[in-house]
């Protein structure tokens, strides 16, 4: 759960504004930021670019929408850091630059004050106990989803062990029947920006759908409060108020999204990492078998790292300032390239490009950073623990059994399908 959003609003009926002012004419820069408004782009190998961004352009102009792009682990964290320069309230996506919206679709489209008040609302249903409470239901549902898997014989682990797996756990979270996940999957599929190749009328249908359902369940829960997060946001009050039908939406259809989007991703981007890796896997499982303390931990960092299931999320600057070595006008949009921040050399060296399950420390940006730090991460790495348990407790190696398939998504790093065959354990 990499982050409490990731729902990305279907495109409202806003109002457009001027493009951001002085474009730049370097057409160098064009050249490089051009394929990032290409949704099939990220489809491919995006990396090479990124690289080059980080070398030759860490801070640049796209001239075609005038936002400017940062693709360096110093640049991301900054903004991420200062709200108060880099706002989030005029839209996270570079599909929103222009927009105005009577209520934030997301928290993501909130700062400080707003953000903390609404943030505070959904904390306690990922305080630290209430996480680990969590841990047996995760591994029985983790263990059944393995125990299906058989040594030697190809399998998607998209479908069968990265979509179920969280979209299980959101349900028990969310206090909705477990029967429910395949078609909670659909809902959260249409939601993301090309995540799907389903026409827009159908996402629409479905995204309503979705928000109709769920704020049924929270006028249900207002008569009758359950042990969910759902009753919990029915029953919040700020200052004295229950949430709007408005406000539910944002909360719950972000949780839901955010719930198993990111974390699904993380494990089957993660598990073709280590597929790719040869020696990877054997080495993990030799740590493990020595009771090396923090090896598992370790490693789902490095999956979060290598993975980066969000791609990028866009700031506003509320005032002119200095990023990098440009001058960034108040007003001008700014591309946070997370993925591209999170291969950088200068924090992880000359290895950052290879997958390495080893690698401590890790100060990946795969949950944000600062204010808008995913409130899901406890939850994301005990889903990516247990399955990296249960799978190193049965299998001795993982390979690849055929081409990955991502989405076409400037947000959501998806993977569609992940043919893999596990190896059977010797010892």
């Amino acid at each position: 759960m990499a982050r409490v959003t990731s729902a990305a609003p279907a495109e409202p009926a806003r109002s457009v504004t001027s493009p951001a002012s002085n474009l730049s004419t370097d057409h160098g820069a064009d050249d490089l930021t051009a394929p990032l408004l290409d949704p099939t782009f990220y489809a491919g190998d995006p990396f090479p670019l990124y690289a080059r961004l980080r070398a030759e352009a860490p801070v640049t102009r796209n001239p075609t929408l005038g936002f400017w792009v940062a693709s360096r682990h110093a640049e991301v964290a900054a903004i991420s850091r200062d709200p108060d320069t880099f706002c989030s309230g005029k839209g996270v996506m570079v599909f929103e630059i222009g927009s105005e919206y009577p209520t934030p679709p997301s928290i993501m489209h909130t700062d400080p004050p707003d953000h903390t008040r609404y943030r505070a609302l959904v904390q306690p249903g990922f305080r630290p106990p209430f996480i680990r409470g969590l841990e047996d239901g995760v591994r029985a549902r983790a263990r059944t989803l393995v125990d299906r898997l058989e040594p030697g014989v190809p399998v998607d682990v998209v479908s069968e062990l990265a979509v179920p797996l969280p979209l299980q756990v959101i349900s028990d979270l969310l206090g909705v029947p477990e029967s429910e996940w395949p078609r909670l999957f659909r809902w959260s599929e249409a939601v993301i920006p090309g995540a799907t190749d389903w026409p827009e009328e159908e996402r629409q249908a479905l995204s309503a759908e979705m928000v109709n359902y769920l704020l049924t369940a929270a006028a249900d829960r207002r008569q009758s409060l359950g042990d969910d997060i759902i009753s919990e946001l029915a029953a919040a009050e700020i200052e004295g108020e229950r949430l709007s039908d408005a406000e539910l939406a944002m909360f719950l259809v972000q949780l839901l999204v955010a719930g198993n989007e990111t974390t699904r991703n993380m494990m089957s981007g993660g598990l073709v990492g280590f597929a790719e890796t040869p020696g990877e896997w054997g080495t993990l499982r030799t740590r493990v078998a020595g009771s090396a303390p923090r090896a598992l931990a370790i490693a789902v960092e490095e999956m979060l790292r290598w993975t980066t299931p969000v791609v990028s999320f866009m700031r506003t600057a509320t005032r002119d300032t200095i990023l990098g070595d440009q001058q960034i006008s108040g007003g001008d949009p700014v591309l946070m390239l997370y993925a591209s921040a999170n291969r950088d050399e200068a924090v992880f060296g000359s290895t950052g490009e290879r997958f390495d399950a080893a690698r401590d420390p890790n100060p990946h940006l795969a949950f944000g950073f600062g204010a808008h730090f995913c409130i899901g991460a406890a939850l994301a790495r005990l889903e990516g623990r247990v399955v990296l348990e249960e799978l190193l407790a049965r299998f001795g190696s993982v390979e690849s059994a055929g081409p990955v398939m991502r989405t076409a998504s400037p947000v959501i790093a998806g993977v569609r399908s992940a043919p893999l065959v596990f190896g059977a354990a010797t010892s």
